[in-house]
This record gives structure tokens, C-alpha cells and sequence, in this order.
């Protein structure tokens, strides 16, 4: 089968107005500048290049209180030692991104470095920097979550390399956990207003004697119709009685007159 050729807008007229994006020279884990108009594609693989996930945020600007933090300083700073200046570098880039490795990795500094640096006495403000990016980085994740529990995906029907059907596809789970998660107090307060309905309760009480007065009526109800089926069904057999009998009446007088006639024969 011919590879699947995604349906171009009728604008692009097939073809693509600009190139996609080249991937950054250091993969995944390049965040864009400040400056950067626009969110810039941290995936190499042209498949991703429209997800949502693959784009990474803006870093926050210089002066943005999340960088505003007291950093770490070294007694005796070595050539690769974890500088005030590359732990800012990092959180920025945590921020735009939400994701630890491409940070780390943004700045040249190993997993293991990084969280033996935020455990360090004096490291206070920056392990509470640590947290406050990857909530940004959360949020990032939970916008994109919502946009596509509400728009939904577009799903095509493809065969034989030829685009037959498209459709969107709502996810109802998703827009469910997002409503309960962004509208906690709204829940919980039915939930528990559920979780009050027990034995005691005075509305327990009415709904459970309306449900026994209904099952009650509902099972009169059905005794009353057999009974009135047994009743038509009796009626109807005392109606057919005479017809029964005439019939019975007119088949003895047939064997009475073959009968006759064989004993003249």
C-alpha cells in the first residue's frame, strides 16, 4: 500500500507555503530564546511537528520572578560545577518545557548532578524554583488536554491511499477528569451531598418509601393484569361454547348419515 499522503488545505494548493522546521542541533532539549516570536518545535521527527506536545513554551523573561530565586553557590566552583548562571538556565527551560531531561540537558548537566544539587543545604530556593517550572510546565500539558477534549482530534477513514471519510473524535473521559479536576468544588460538594444519602437521612427516607410505595403499586399492577387476562380468556371460552356445540351437533349428524347410508348399501 502506498504511504498515506496527509490532505492539504485547498491554500497550500498541495504544496507547502515554507518548509517545515529543521530539528535544533542539540535534539529535544533546546528551548527557544526569549525573543522568539512564536513556539518553537523541539521534536526531530517531522511526524510530531504538528503535535501539541511537541512544541515547547517560551522561557520566562529575565525578570520574571520564577528566576528571581536564590541559587546555589558553590564554595569552589569547578569548570562544570552547576553556576548560579546555569541554574537559571535551567529552571527557564524546565518552565518552557515541563520536562527535567530536556532541561538538563539544555544546559549540559547530568541527571544526577541536578538532584544532588537541589538536596544540598543552601539549594532551598531552587529546589521550590524546580517545583514552580514544572507546575508551569503542568499547566502547558493540562491547556493542550483541554483544547483537545473540547475541539476533539480529527480521525481519517483512509484505504487504498485514498482519503474516504474524516470525522471528529470527542474524548468523553477526558473532558469528565478535566471538569472534575477544574471543578473540584463543584464535585466534591455533589459527591458529597450523594455520600449524605444514607439510612437516617430525610430524603433517604422519602425516596426509599416512594420507591416501595411504587414497586408495590408496580406489582399490583401486574397482578391485576393476569387477572384480567384470565378473566377475557374465560369469557372468551363461555362465548365460543354454543359455536363448540353446533359444530359438535353438525359432526354427529354426519357420521349418523354415512352411517345410515353404508346399511343401505
Amino acid at each position: 500500500m502506498d504511504p498515506v499522503t496527509p490532505p492539504q488545505s485547498p491554500a497550500h494548493n498541495g504544496t507547502l507555503t515554507s518548509p517545515p522546521p529543521s530539528p535544533p542541533a542539540g535534539g529535544r532539549g533546546e528551548c527557544g530564546s526569549a525573543g522568539s516570536a512564536a513556539l518553537s518545535c523541539t521534536s526531530p521527527r517531522p511526524s510530531r511537528r504538528t503535535s501539541h506536545v511537541a512544541f515547547a513554551d517560551l522561557p520566562p523573561d529575565p525578570d520574571d520572578p520564577l528566576l528571581g530565586f536564590a541559587p546555589y553557590l558553590h564554595k569552589a566552583p569547578r569548570r562544570n560545577s552547576i553556576t548560579p548562571d546555569r541554574q537559571r538556565a535551567f529552571i527557564a527551560c524546565l518552565a518552557a518545557t515541563g520536562i527535567v531531561t530536556q532541561a538538563a540537558r539544555r544546559i549540559g548537566a547530568s541527571l544526577e548532578a541536578l538532584y544532588r544539587l537541589r538536596h544540598q543545604p543552601g539549594a532551598e530556593q531552587f529546589s521550590a524554583a524546580w517545583e514552580q517550572a514544572i507546575d508551569r510546565g503542568i499547566a502547558r500539558l493540562e491547556d493542550c488536554a483541554l483544547e483537545r477534549a473540547i475541539e476533539g482530534e480529527e480521525r481519517f477513514h483512509v484505504r487504498d491511499g485514498q482519503v474516504l471519510a474524516r470525522w471528529i473524535k470527542y474524548d468523553t473521559a477526558l473532558l469528565r477528569f478535566l471538569l472534575q479536576q477544574r471543578r473540584t468544588a463543584r464535585w466534591n460538594a455533589e459527591l458529597a451531598a450523594y455520600a449524605a444519602l444514607k439510612p437516617g437521612h430525610p430524603v433517604y427516607d422519602r425516596l426509599r418509601t416512594e420507591w416501595a410505595g411504587e414497586d408495590q403499586q408496580s406489582h399490583q399492577e401486574v397482578l391485576d393484569s393476569i387477572d384480567r387476562m384470565i378473566d377475557d380468556m374465560r369469557n372468551r371460552s363461555l362465548a365460543n361454547t354454543p359455536l363448540i356445540e353446533s359444530w359438535d351437533e353438525e359432526d354427529e349428524d354426519e357420521d349418523a348419515d354415512g352411517a345410515d347410508g353404508a346399511e343401505e348399501a
